[in-house]
């Protein structure tokens, strides 16, 4: 915070590309309205191309990117459209010399990865992932207990995303775009899957190999997989995952399983058990979709706190070695699924 002795603290004037769903229900209420960054962040302009685009408040809404010249100087775009357009945006994003905010997944691949980290390295600007999952409370609370020992050395994970569907995002009917090839790239393993892939690295690190299956179960028109089940090897250790959009009903579950105990997070109830007593926490307020755009404006807050860092280089290390990491293991995990093999993560991989 600005003293009377200190310098005021700079204002980042950015733009949002793509005006969907997570724009407006997320990033834009975290931008604007959040107490720590209403202040320090100003959203200049929305930019999408499609028709009928309905405007947000008072925000300029241009069909072009090309235009956010007319508002120089702007200091950072933030990039929430369909995954297949992250690589070019981002790499677009940063010749401009912007800092770049961008939805997950970021990167699929190393080699894409590699990319984006060489034009961030050459331009001097920093690009961060939307990996926002980190500022869930539950996620939080269960890091804490598994920090603090309270269930012991763990030695088993499962992780489950049931749903019903892709998010059809802003256009219903028809065939998601993320059950497109041409738009998502990926399916539920993309889409789910990198959440928690980078949730389990932040408590685990890199797991050893990683084995797969992916398929279509309900939905013959997708193009890509509507299920998949990933199991990671670690020294001592096994996790597992399975994400699907053939469920009847939307749930989620969490259970960490130690030598003194488990934790275990299914729906809105989060509990520990251990020495023979239950703690229950109820999150279902928490975990409602209007209250997640403040887990946004955790994530922009450390956007924020790194671009008031002196040295763009060291600030983007993390995210860009984050980045790496996560499309390293989703990478493998197609290779897994598509070889029907166990597939080695090599240290550094």
């Amino acid at each position: 915070m600005a003293t009377p002795a200190s310098p005021e603290l700079k204002r980042y004037r950015g733009a949002v590309i793509g005006a969907g769903g997570i724009a407006r229900q997320s990033h834009l209420p975290a931008l604007r309205d959040a107490v720590a960054l209403r202040d320090r962040v100003e959203v200049v302009a929305l930019v999408d191309s499609a028709a009928n685009v309905p405007p947000v408040d008072s925000i300029p809404l241009l069909g072009r990117r090309d235009q956010l010249r007319d508002l120089a100087p702007l200091d950072f775009i933030d990039i929430c459209t369909p995954t297949a357009s992250h690589l070019e945006l981002t790499l677009w994003g940063l010749e401009q010399g912007y800092h770049v905010v961008c939805e997950k997944p970021v990167a699929l691949t190393r080699g894409e990865a590699d990319r984006i980290a060489g034009a961030a390295r050459a331009s001097g600007r920093i690009v961060m992932p939307c990996h926002q999952y980190r500022h869930n409370p539950v996620w939080m609370k269960v890091k804490e207990w598994l920090a603090s020992g309270a269930i012991g050395r763990w030695h088993l994970a499962e992780f489950s995303v049931y749903r019903t569907t892709a998010d059809p995002g802003r256009v219903a009917g028809g065939t998601p775009w993320r059950g497109t090839s041409a738009a998502g790239r990926g399916g539920v393993l993309l889409d789910h899957g990198t959440h928690l892939v980078y949730q389990l690295l932040d408590i685990a690190g890199m797991p050893a190999s990683v084995s797969a299956w992916t398929g279509r179960l309900r939905h013959a028109r997708y193009e890509v997989e509507d299920t998949a089940s990933l199991r990671f090897d670690y020294p001592g250790r096994l996790v597992t995952m399975f994400f699907t959009w053939a469920a009847r009903a939307r749930e989620n579950r969490i259970r960490f399983v130690g030598d003194e105990g488990a934790i275990e997070w299914t729906g809105g109830e989060l509990r520990l058990e251990r020495a023979g007593a239950v703690e229950r926490l109820d999150y279902s307020a928490e975990l409602a979709k209007t209250a997640y755009h403040r887990w946004f404006a955790g994530l922009f807050e450390g956007f924020v706190a790194a671009l008031d860092r002196s040295d763009p280089g060291a600030a983007a290390a993390p995210f860009l070695e984050d980045i790496r990491r996560v499309a390293s293991v989703v990478e493998h995990a197609y290779v897994a699924a598509r070889n029907g093999t166990t597939v080695a993560i090599a240290d550094g991989a």
